[in-house]
């Protein structure tokens, strides 16, 4: 139990190092890194090491208990997390507005329960926030390692008292969270990514390291050492310059990381690259703060992109990396270290304890709140903010419309729009993706549709129907496979069984149409008209490159962006949408096209923001509610020129 592969080896520190670099570089210059959050899977293979290491000794010796374990996971994990939950909870006071600090008191909450991963995962969808606008969306991996502590020390515990062969215990979870990786990651990658059981099998092979190590005392000779060694630094080298985002990961790819972590740490701290490179006085100190500097870096980038609206100058993304590494060690030098100390250990222990409750319940809190709108801070912005819902659309779906529309896929669907204000067969009809539905509140609010019965209903392009190609049923996109052929023919036969319906209008088509989805689109309009009705299709929208929120100042700083864009972008998009609309007009001369940008365009320039309020809802240009009902407004006054029967 005295074997020197399993005391302290500053090498490890320096992998550690390589992780944390790795992760902070590609978070903060993407581009100059694109695999760089493989450092991630570093951490998973060392923490399985150490951490795997300590309670196979401890449960060999006899000295294992559950509440010493524990309790030093709280020493270790508790005191910079609750730095950095708490900083980020006070930033969020003041300087984020309330559909932001909702989302940020919620996060807290799952951080402080360590169940990061899964909030996360529950999050993803159509309207979700971008992971950059995330303040807390590294913890996921600090949620997927203390639930695989939370069950390992009982799986070893329980191995051990029945005389179980723990290594064929370890080989066989091992095996089994692997499997579920390999065969899931086609089907639902990000599901993968964010699982605890599906993530377990890397820790599990730093585990297993640990087991040779301790047991076997197995100890590679100078040559293997230097081959071992090398082959892991070669690996870590490809990993994070070829491995992107844009790759189904973790799958099969997440073994290069894996590996070149096992390989390094099996080389031991005598193999040249471990011992000169690995261990240097820079990289082990980089390693001695990497928790803290994992914790720090991403909420800074995060909330300097929050603030900014779009991602910040490169200046101040280096900026903001100097800052986490004096925070990092700030963080280990006055909060770690001391709290470390073995006085008064039991105190401490139930005094963190109580902490992170207490930071769970005030994260909880401030999520059940709504982000607490009638803070002083924010207190003005409230009118603006209510526009700003992001996830919390309330128009997509409503259960008149799900009660009287039952399209059974739709419940395998990560989203689906299906929204009416009547229970009656529709006179208007929505047709198209999210940016058909966001017309619909608009509609639905104005007088003058008052007596009409407006049905938002489908999820995708209507082109995608002629575009299908092999469903994979794990999928829960609604436009993925033959699904959006499905939909077509269920809205198609509505149209078809409906004599009451005057007009579709389709909207949500693209900007640049080609040959073929020209084509489509006639088909579908032939169809309607055939059905006794008439088409109407909204121009596409204009949309900003940056979150529209960066158009209003906050508390302490003032607007990053004006929110407007020359006119003659406008007149680029009409110019390119002008070839379908000569061909249909050719082709079916009774369809007609209203142009929405007209809502906040005008001969100079357009403006996104209309009587001080936002045109848009969030970052990917879906109308707020203020918007939608100022462009019904508008539509209602064309109509009176050009399709006065939609009123009758």
């Amino acid at each position: 139990m005295s074997n020197p592969n399993i005391q302290y080896r500053p090498d490890i520190d320096g992998l550690r190092a390589v992780a944390v670099i790795a992760v902070v570089i590609f978070h903060a210059f993407p581009s100059a890194l694109p695999g760089g959050f493989v450092g991630v899977d570093f951490f998973f293979v060392i923490s399985g090491y150490l951490i795997g290491g300590i309670l196979l000794k401890s449960i060999a010796n006899g000295t294992f208990s559950f509440s010493d374990f524990y309790s030093r996971r709280v020493k270790r994990i508790f005191p910079a997390l609750l730095t950095v939950l708490t900083a980020c909870y006070i930033f969020g006071w003041f300087g984020l507005f309330a559909d932001e600090f909702e989302q940020l008191g919620k996060h807290i909450a799952g951080g402080a329960a360590f169940v990061s991963n899964i909030v996360l995962l529950n999050e993803s969808g159509y309207f979700d926030n971008s992971a950059e606008t995330k303040p807390l969306l590294h913890l996921w991996s600090l949620g997927v390692e203390e639930q695989f502590y939370f069950l390992w020390p009982i799986i070893l515990w329980a191995a051990w008292k029945i005389r179980a062969n723990i290594l064929i215990v370890s080989a066989v979870l091992f095996t089994v969270s692997f499997a579920l990786n390999i065969s899931m990651i086609k089907g639902d990658s990000v599901s993968i990514f964010y699982s605890p059981q599906t993530r377990f099998w890397e820790i599990i092979a730093g585990a297993i390291l640990a087991y040779f190590a301790i047991f076997k005392n197995i100890q590679p000779r100078f040559y293997s050492a230097n081959l071992l060694s090398l082959g892991g630094i070669s690996l870590v080298a490809y990993g994070i310059a070829t491995i992107s985002k844009e790759n189904s990961f973790p799958g099969w790819l997440a073994l290069i990381p894996v590996c070149a972590a096992v390989a390094l740490i099996s080389a031991g701290p005598s193999a040249v690259i471990n011992r000169y490179i690995l261990s240097s006085r820079p990289m082990v100190w980089i390693g001695l703060i990497s928790f803290p500097l994992y914790l720090w870096h991403w909420p800074l980038l995060s909330l300097l992109r929050v603030v900014e609206g779009e991602t910040a100058s490169v200046e101040l993304r280096a900026i903001a990396v100097v800052a986490a590494v004096i925070l990092a060690a700030a963080t280990f030098y006055l909060i770690e270290k001391p709290l470390r100390a073995k006085t008064k250990w039991k105190l401490k222990t139930h005094a963190l304890t109580a902490a992170m409750g207490i930071t769970l319940c005030i994260g909880l809190a401030t999520y059940y709140y709504s982000g607490i709108p009638n803070r002083n801070t924010v207190k003005s912005y409230k009118d603006i903010n209510s526009q700003f819902v992001g996830p919390h659309w309330n128009f997509s779906t409503n259960k008149t419309c799900l009660n009287r529309y039952k399209f059974k896929e739709a419940s395998t669907y990560d989203w689906w729009f299906c929204a009416t204000n009547n229970d009656k067969p529709p006179t208007i009809l929505l047709m198209g993706n999210s940016f058909a539905n966001h017309i619909y509140p608009g509609l639905k609010s104005v007088p003058e549709f008052k007596n009409q019965t407006i049905l938002s209903i489908g999820a995708c392009d209507p082109t995608l129907a002629d575009t299908q190609s092999p469903d994979d049923p794990k999928t829960g996109r609604p436009c993925a496979g033959f699904r959006p052929l499905h939909q077509m023919e269920y809205i198609k036969k509505i149209i078809s069984q409906t004599p009451g319906l005057k007009y579709v209008l389709i909207s949500g088509l693209s900007g640049a149409p080609t040959d073929k989805y020209i084509e489509s689109i006639k088909e579908k309009i032939s169809y309607i008209e055939s059905s006794g009705a008439k088409a109407i299709i909204f121009v596409p929208h204009m949309v900003l490159p940056y979150d529209i929120k960066g158009c209003f100042s906050r508390p302490f700083t003032s607007p990053k962006n004006d929110c407007s864009k020359p006119e003659s972008d406008h007149l680029r998009l009409k110019k390119s949408f002008e070839k379908l609309m000569s061909e249909i007009q050719s082709s079916n001369p009774k369809t007609l096209f209203f142009d929405q940008n007209q809502l906040f365009c005008n001969s100079r320039d357009c403006n996104f923001i209309i009587d001080g309020m936002p045109v848009f809802r969030d970052e990917y240009g879906h109308y707020s509610e203020y918007a939608s009902l100022k462009l019904a407004e508008q539509f209602v006054s064309w109509s009176k020129v050009n399709a006065p029967d939609i009123f009758q």
